[in-house]
């Protein structure tokens, strides 16, 4: 488990808000005079009251970071009361955003995590850091009794992914990851269809999803003003800063890209097509899977060094068959790298348009192709089935944030889990590691392990990393 040192606050330790709340409505008991209080302080009038609404704290406050917490708070239910971020940039415009919505100056600001998720009157944190802090974040936040709202992917290995599942059981928090896509009727249709029998019997799946981009400024220059980098770095190897590394513009950063902080983008866009397979694709993670493939990692010089496309076969032990295939990404070139996407011709013939992601479910029957902007069917007439009428029915999930917060007062389990998140992220981890090590791999599911190879085992164990930082 990771070791992390938190902060104790100087002085009297603060009341909760519960207690604080208690007090409170105990002092106005005793009172000999008249109080008089708004009926929204009551939970009257369709308001939510203060002690019935849950607090979150915000870890990560880039672009994705305040387009999940945007979410959050829209809910009556919920209010966010601090944000963190090692960018006083990014932190700001957080801080702004909250306190613009709710019209005062209460949102407070944090430089470290550990303070935040120290603070007792937090009932939950929204974790969307860059990739390598993922799990030592969540880990703190769990561990101080949070539940947790996730980013993905999980984390740089499959050791990581499983130290993070083994303290949300054990602490028993309610966890939702960042695969949002699952509260989307859409996908949730298609994988219902899929799991009901309507193409048949399902005989395989495509996959496909933005490749890394490649390039990237590999000039060292100084850390913008606004940036901690060291703390930004954490447990990653000390390196220099290059230009633009850190950049909020998504055009222009190379970290989503650099396999000292990430998988790139066969994990981190490649498990929300992925995740959509396994949702329909029941069963598939019960015995083992042979996983081969090829890829491409650096066409030109730069800091970018994650796959820029790839090409991976999966084989269940069902004997189900899923190909997984990385497009062509020249984000950080300003123009297409040039490679080819690969089966790209045939499937769109095949499923009559499509995007630069996809799930596609191949069945004795027919077949459902889905992605963000609809779902296309065949036998077409599919489209007028009646989802009520199914007798197998998926989570329903009328939004992510709200799933979540539902689950956080109710304890159930979330539509993305903790143990669905670790089996999304392997998926991920033996895609990368057989393109890598250039030849066929046998994963087992049950134990969580590559068969007889050393060295593709040696891939899933956590990486060091820097002092203090350890798992």
């Amino acid at each position: 488990m990771a070791q992390l040192d938190f902060p104790q606050p100087d002085g009297p330790v603060p009341l909760s808000r519960r207690e604080f709340l208690g007090t409170t409505a105990c002092a106005l008991a005793a009172a000999t005079f008249p109080s008089i209080i708004p009926s929204s302080a009551l939970g009257r009038d369709g308001a939510v009251a203060p002690s019935n609404r849950i607090t979150v704290g915000v870890i990560g406050c880039g672009p994705q970071g305040r387009g999940d917490m945007l979410n959050f708070l829209g809910e009556q239910d919920c209010r966010v009361v601090a944000v963190c971020d090692v960018k006083t940039d990014q932190l700001g415009l957080a801080r702004q955003a909250v306190n613009d919505f709710y019209e005062n100056k209460d949102c407070q600001t944090y430089h470290d995590f550990r303070e935040l998720v120290s603070r007792k009157d937090i009932d939950a944190c929204l974790i969307a850091t860059p990739d390598h802090w993922h799990i030592l974040v969540a880990l703190a936040a769990v561990s101080s009794g949070k539940d947790v709202y996730l980013e993905k992917p999980l984390g740089l290995t499959l050791e990581e992914g499983q130290a993070l599942r083994a303290m949300v059981h054990r602490k028993r928090r309610v966890f939702q990851f960042g695969t949002q896509q699952r509260s989307s009727r859409n996908f949730r249709l298609a994988a219902e269809m899929v799991r009901n029998g309507q193409i048949g019997a399902l005989r395989s799946i495509n996959v496909w999803a933005p490749g890394s981009a490649p390039g990237g400024s590999r000039k060292q220059v100084p850390p913008p003003p606004e940036l901690d980098y060291d703390l930004w770095l954490g447990p990653a190897a000390s390196s220099p800063y290059t230009e633009n590394r850190c950049s909020a513009d998504g055009t222009l950063k190379t970290w989503w890209f650099n396999s000292d902080y990430t998988l790139g983008f066969i994990s981190g866009w490649g498990i929300h097509p992925l995740d959509i397979a396994l949702w329909g694709g029941s069963g598939l993670l019960g015995g083992s899977v042979t996983v081969e493939g090829r890829g491409n990692f650096r066409l030109a010089e730069g800091a970018c060094d994650t796959a820029t496309i790839w090409e991976v076969d999966y084989t269940f032990a069902s004997g189900l068959t899923m190909k997984f295939v990385g497009v062509p990404n020249g984000e950080n070139t300003g123009k297409p790298t040039g490679e080819p996407f690969l089966h790209r011709d045939i499937w769109e013939q095949r499923y009559r348009r499509i995007e630069d992601h996809g799930t596609a479910f191949e069945g004795t029957d027919g077949w459902v192709h889905v992605d963000r902007i609809g779902i296309n069917l065949q036998p077409e007439d599919l489209i007028r089935l009646n989802p009520e009428s199914f007798k197998i029915k998926l989570t329903r999930s009328s939004g992510h944030a709200r799933n979540f917060l539902d689950c956080v007062k109710s304890r159930a389990e979330t539509i993305s889990p903790i143990d669905t998140a670790v089996a999304d992220d392997a998926l991920c981890h033996i895609a990368d590691s057989a393109i890598r090590l250039n030849r066929k791999l046998t994963f087992d599911f049950k134990t969580e392990r590559f068969s007889n190879d050393d060295a593709a085992n040696q891939r899933l164990k956590a990486r060091s990393m820097r002092k203090p930082w350890h798992l």
